[in-house]
């Protein structure tokens, strides 16, 4: 079982754990994102509906997507985060890299 679901149309993926991302989760996320990169996968978009807390490996996990698709002109953001991994990315600085955008007040 995995514990996250990836979408994807053509050079687009969406992946979207199904909770926190945090070591035990990255170790899966990590070689799934890189085969999406792999096969051709250009603009990825890491929703973090699920997600009540990320670490420093899943911030990490981040900030190699984001470099891995630069490195290819490709574009990495991050999408529907809570309000306190929003406030942690901003604090850290990693809105500044890529795209990141929180929760909307109707969920």
């Amino acid at each position: 079982m995995t514990n996250f679901e990836v979408r994807r149309n053509c050079a687009f993926a969406e992946v979207v754990p199904a909770g926190d991302v945090v070591l035990s989760s990255v170790s899966a996320l990590r070689p799934a994102m890189r085969d999406l990169l792999r096969s051709g996968v250009r603009e990825l978009v890491f929703d973090l509906e699920h997600a009540q807390m990320i670490d420093s490996t899943g911030i990490g996990l981040l900030l190699a997507a984001h470099n891995s698709l630069s490195a290819v002109g490709g574009k990495f953001s991050v999408v529907r985060a809570s309000e306190e991994i929003l406030q942690l990315l901003r604090t850290m600085r990693v809105h500044q890299h890529f795209s990141v955008s929180g929760r909307t007040v109707s969920q």
